[in-house]
């Protein structure tokens, strides 16, 4: 089955790829098609983003389109950054300014009240057929950046039950637990039951 990642994210491809690959899949990203428009994300949920990213690739392709929007949830900052994780210091914000901007937000507030979640939302498009799943985990915020791998909060965000951040574990550690796992594990069984189907 052809499947497109509605992203031009090339850490979310190889995340994601590889969370799929062992199924048989043939993945393909918007990578593979430079042309078309980017998708404004102005949803105000995770849900609407990641369906409207979704809908934009079907339309545009006609294959069976999937995208995720992923957010970090603080809950001393009232559940932000959230749908605008991505975009935390701007439209154009790094990775690194992102993570300054939540370390300065959070700046003097005590380990035990760091507490956050990442949440992924996964949408999957295709002919007349719409599906989302999604995928959370708990955890907590470092005081200071920590780990060199991954991409995003990973340096930042400590996920319940370890004592390392994402960013300090290898794909395969992280991808055992992680919130995009626990998603991708989901529509993993949407698109298995669109196979049998077709």
């Amino acid at each position: 089955m052809d499947i497109l990642l509605a992203t031009n994210n090339r850490h979310k491809v190889e995340e994601i790829s590889s969370l799929l690959g062992s199924h048989g899949f043939n993945i393909k990203s918007l990578i593979d098609y430079p042309g078309l428009p980017k998708t404004i994300e102005d949803q105000p949920t995770l849900e609407g983003n990641a369906l409207k990213k979704a809908k934009e690739a079907f339309k545009a392709t006609g294959l069976l389109s999937l995208a995720d929007d992923t957010g970090l949830e603080c809950y001393y900052l009232e559940l932000k950054p959230g749908v605008v994780s991505a975009r935390y210091s701007g439209e154009r914000a790094t990775y690194a300014e992102n993570n300054m901007k939540l370390l300065h937000a959070l700046k003097g507030v005590p380990p035990r009240r760091r507490n956050a979640r990442f949440r992924t939302v996964v949408a999957i498009v295709g002919k007349d057929m719409q599906r989302v799943v999604e995928g959370k985990i708990e955890g907590d915020i470092a005081e200071s950046l920590r780990g060199t791998g991954g991409f995003g909060y990973d340096p930042l965000f400590i996920p319940a039950g370890s004592r390392k951040t994402y960013a300090e574990m290898g794909m395969d550690e992280k991808n055992t637990i992680s919130h995009r796992s626990i998603a991708v594990a989901k529509a993993v069984e949407v698109l298995l039951e669109i196979e049998v189907k077709s």
